[in-house]
């Protein structure tokens, strides 16, 4: 099978390809597993992070990609809860123990023995890909394929930080960072929340105007103060720069609530303008974001179903996958981009 894969830790830039397009067999399934031949599989920065070090591969080569839709090819001979043909997704959580008490609550994206789909275990830079029947989900017949790519992390880790605000109908949220996660809550919020006034924090104006178009009732650069203050803030960003910004336009008592796997590095010191009394008192509050259990995956395309939402994709052959993730580092992307394998 063709698949692209990361042979080590490298810069990603304009002119660099750290992803190799090589051949592989075909892997075979477990028992308990099911074989995915797979359509489409979605661009996530997570993979930017793999490839420049931040959250590394255990081991290489290795395939990236964790947001999988496809057809189930062959089934293990135990398996139970899928057969040959359905279209199935597979998102950032691969596998976890399923008998620690973190799993027993359902919170498997917590648990000690957690394995990322793309980054411990391959992924779906490829035409086939494995995984257990328990950590593969059946994808509304209502969605494309490329349409339901990004569902798998950046709707469904979009589901688990909206949850986590915490908010009312009728209180005000704000988004730092407008790219494919955040351009999903917003749909999200509108849908449950019809009361609920968002406003979106962007550097790019472009990003902005996209927020404008779907609903937002206000638009700033990320140092800009919003006009009101807001019950919480969700940041989408893989930069230190808009948690600090975004904490200053929280009520008392306010969550942020950080989406992401990694930040990177090269701001850290603006943490230091992080001010307690400006920033953190009033009992503001920051919660982390840490992968996303099986429930955000199911919970999510159930309401992506119900929303009947339409993710905005870009589609890139499989050979283009380092085109793809140069220009999203480079910023200013409108929905997601997704890889087409066949």
């Amino acid at each position: 099978m063709k698949a692209m894969i990361i042979k080590k830790i490298s810069n990603l830039n304009e002119t660099s390809t750290p992803l190799e397009m090589v051949d592989l067999p075909v892997p075979e399934p477990d028992k308990n597993d099911v074989l995915i031949k797979i359509k489409t599989c979605g661009v996530c920065h997570t993979e930017i992070d793999e490839i420049e070090g931040r959250t590394p591969p255990q081991q290489f080569p290795l395939v990236p990609g964790h947001e999988i839709i496809g057809r189930i090819e062959e089934v293990g001979s135990e398996v139970k809860r899928f057969k040959g043909g359905e279209r199935v997704g597979v998102g950032w959580i691969f596998s976890s123990c399923l008998n620690c008490q973190f799993c027993a609550d359902g919170n498997e994206n917590l648990c000690e023995d957690f394995l990322a789909t793309g980054r411990d275990a391959n992924g779906g830079y490829a035409e086939y890909m494995v995984v257990n029947e328990n950590f593969a989900f059946a994808i509304p017949e209502t969605f494309t394929d490329s349409e339901a790519a990004p569902l798998m992390c950046a709707g469904a880790i979009g589901y688990r930080s909206l949850n986590l605000t915490k908010i009312s109908n009728g209180e005000k949220i704000g988004l730092t960072g407008f790219g494919a996660s955040a351009h999903l809550v917003l749909k999200m919020v509108k849908f449950i929340y019809p009361d609920t006034d968002i406003y979106v924090f962007a550097r790019n104006k472009q990003e902005r105007e996209f927020a404008r178009q779907l609903g937002a009732v206000w638009t700033g650069d990320t140092e800009e103060m919003s006009p009101v203050k807001l019950h919480a803030v969700i940041d989408t960003t893989p930069v230190w720069k808009p948690v600090v910004e975004a904490l200053k336009n929280l009520y008392a008592g306010g969550r942020l609530v950080v989406n992401a796997v990694r930040k990177e590095e090269g701001d850290k010191e603006y943490l230091l303008r992080l001010d307690y009394t400006r920033d953190l008192w009033m009992e503001k509050e920051i919660k982390s974001v840490a992968n996303v259990a099986r429930s955000d995956i199911s919970g999510f395309l159930k309401l992506a179903a119900k929303m009947s939402v339409k993710p905005e994709v870009q589609e890139y052959p499989l050979e283009e996958v380092n085109k793809a993730l140069t220009e999203l580092k480079a910023g200013g992307v409108r929905g997601a981009k997704v890889l087409t394998i066949e």
